[in-house]
């Protein structure tokens, strides 16, 4: 029996195989990096082991240094979440030698299925369908467009898409670099790119003793960066028939190497029905929630049973109604999903049914890495949480879902809340027409738009400016004369708003030719416009404000009063658009450059993000070189505009 268990991860992973160890009494342990050192998980940890260093190859990609620590908390089983670790076969083994219980399949299945090349020959022998695999070196005009993954693991690092035979080497370079980076591995293969094709799993789990369960379908076409932002069970598309086939095939893969555990089977579906084998995840999967959640399972709970020899009923649950994730991302999906970091200031969600746990009936389920004044960091993935609602179908799943991220409070970091809002209210999306081009197809002009669209910006000022006002028992100001007023300014972007009030004889508010105020606290603002009342929720972190409505969140910079011309960034300079390290300098100083090229690489996240030139001009100044670690806002170069250039 395991006693006490030991999570090779971070984050919202660790937390969710914490819930299921405290409902089985199992005493869960953590590891942690530096900048992990004051997150939620290891709070919750009963015993938590310091790996020191930052990245993930100083810390989490450590296996000797993870199995010391098992050995130092005295835990008897290892858990490797999922990422990092969960699918290295020598990790597996290193565990098991280190006579300590592995919470997973088998060193053999892991490697059988470690690469995906491999892979794809074993499952093809069972007679399942699989997509023909390229060799990068050998790929011709013919065979565009082509995707290029890595062999040794998923998340969307180590893909690109490529459909100019031209941009080839540069790519597979790039995708050998994030895949080393992410699983220590840079082996990448081509295949061929099958355009409106939907992603589609099959969760399965299987115990020692024969018996492999096909836990339905997972619809997880919409992606970013080859990513998935979205995922539901059942999917949309699938048909009885389909999924007959699927469930055959996913059970045939898992039978063809004796696994054991829970994983995944991933299948491209094509417009046509047709079904193609992408690969095996050997471990739990990311969006495993929405699963748990229409067949009343934990499958944590199974993974844990199933190491300690339990076997499985013969046939698996009935699926009961929808359910839907998302995963909240730092990141700003208008400016090319740039991943953000900082403090997480406030991150609430109202009207949340369980965490970590299926509900005890349709609602919402909350599984979350942060708390508020959590630190986001560089150094490891952006996600912040993954939000999920199961209803008794997909359109009361999908509207819970996108009301429940509507009003949520999400102050210090931006996100892609709003993003997935839209998803999640978009007609194509409610009908079911998803693929994995459809972010494309839809347009992120739409579907990044924020959600505050109708508020008047003068009203969110007004609401800024009055609950500032009403902190103290005297305004901020106060003046004896009832005709002087005071007047607040604030940047919504790069407009700038400004906002004029002033009390009367009697103390209260007035807005001049503004929103009439209802009332007014040092976090709440009601006022009406238009016969309309409207409730505004203000918060303030250092120059930002943030203003919370039914409508959504807006956040707003407060214009200094005496500004420091000491702030200002020379004319010219292209600045650092978040903390991470130089990876490439693409342009020589001295260079003549054209708006949009790209002047260097930045790895941040453990994805790579290209600089480009705001203008046309000489390439004045180069401020870093490689491996160089920068920080937001650092100055990278400067560019001396060509005359008649636009910026």
């Amino acid at each position: 029996m395991i006693t006490r268990l030991l999570v090779a991860n971070r984050g919202e992973i660790a937390r969710r195989v914490f819930r299921s160890c405290r409902a089985l009494g199992i005493s869960p342990v953590a590891v942690y990096s530096d900048p992990d050192a004051d997150t939620p998980f290891v709070a919750e940890a009963d015993h938590a082991v310091r790996l020191p260093g930052a990245t993930p190859a100083q810390t989490y990609l450590r296996a000797e240094a993870v199995i010391e620590a098992a050995r130092a908390a005295g835990a008897d089983a290892v858990h490797p979440g999922y990422g990092f670790l969960s699918e290295n076969a020598g990790f597996a083994r290193a565990v098991l030698e280190a006579g300590l219980t592995w919470v997973g399949p088998s060193p053999e299945s892991i490697e059988a299925m470690g690469s995906k090349v491999e892979a794809k020959k074993r499952v093809a022998a069972e007679g399942v369908p699989v997509l023909t695999e390229l060799d990068p070196a050998t790929v011709t005009e013919d065979d565009l467009p082509v995707l290029i993954k890595a062999s040794a693991g998923g998340g969307g690092r180590g893909m690109r898409v490529v459909r100019v035979l031209a941009d080839l080497p540069e790519e597979v370079a790039a995708a050998r670099r994030e895949a080393e980076s992410a699983f220590g591995d840079g082996t990448v293969f081509c295949e061929p790119l099958l355009e409106g094709a939907r992603h589609v799993e099959v969760q399965v789990l299987a115990d020692s003793h024969g018996t492999v369960w096909a836990l339905g379908e997972r619809e997880c076409s919409i992606q970013r960066r080859h990513q998935k932002i979205v995922e539901e069970t059942p999917s949309p598309a699938v048909t009885p028939q389909i999924r007959e086939r699927l469930f055959t095939a996913a059970v045939a893969a898992a039978r063809s190497i004796s696994y054991v555990g829970a994983g995944t089977v991933e299948f491209l579906l094509s417009a046509k029905g047709t079904i193609h084998f992408l690969e095996v995840n050997t471990r739990l999967q990311v969006e495993h929630p929405v699963t748990e959640c229409v067949y009343g399972v934990d499958l944590v709970r199974w993974q844990l049973a199933i190491a300690e020899g339990a076997a499985l009923p013969e046939r698996p649950p009935t699926p009961n109604g929808h359910a839907i994730e998302v995963r909240l991302y730092a990141e700003d999906p208008a400016h090319d999903w740039r991943p953000q970091s900082g403090t997480l200031h406030r991150f609430t969600m109202s009207d949340v049914d369980a965490e970590f746990a299926v509900p005890g009936g349709y609602g919402l389920r909350l599984d979350s890495g942060v708390v508020d004044g959590t630190v986001v960091g560089v150094h490891y993935d952006p996600m912040l949480a993954k939000v999920i609602a199961w209803g008794p179908d997909r359109a009361s799943a999908a509207r819970r879902l996108a009301a429940a991220l509507a009003s949520a409070r999400i102050h210090g970091v931006l996100t892609n809340r709003d993003l997935l809002v839209n998803v999640l209210r978009d007609k194509a999306f409610l009908a079911g027409d998803t693929d994995t081009g459809y972010l494309d197809r839809i347009g992120l002009d739409l579907l990044a738009q924020p959600l505050v669209r109708d508020v008047r910006p003068s009203a969110l000022a007004a609401a800024i400016a009055l609950a500032h006002a009403g902190r103290g028992r005297l305004p901020l100001g106060w003046r004896n004369v009832a005709s002087q007023s005071q007047r607040r300014g604030f940047l919504l972007g790069e407009e700038r708003i400004d906002v004029d009030y002033r009390f009367d004889r009697l103390g209260a508010l007035v807005v001049p030719e503004g929103p009439q105020l209802v009332r007014a606290s040092a976090d709440e603002v009601v006022l009406e416009l238009d016969g309309l009342r409207q409730s505004f929720a203000v918060s303030r972190h250092g120059e930002v404000v943030v203003v919370d409505s039914a409508q959504g969140s807006v956040s707003l910079g407060v214009v200094p009063r005496f500004p420091d011309s000491a702030d200002k960034v020379a004319e010219g300079a292209t600045v650092a658009p978040m903390p991470g390290t130089v990876v490439r300098v693409s342009v020589a100083e001295g260079a003549q450059v054209s708006a949009g090229e790209e002047l260097l690489v930045l790895e941040a996240m453990k994805m790579e993000h290209r600089v480009v030139a705001a203008a046309s001009g000489v390439l004045a100044q180069l401020v870093v070189r490689p491996g160089q670690q920068v920080e937001a806002g650092a100055v990278l170069a400067v560019v001396e505009p060509s005359e008649g250039s636009q910026s």
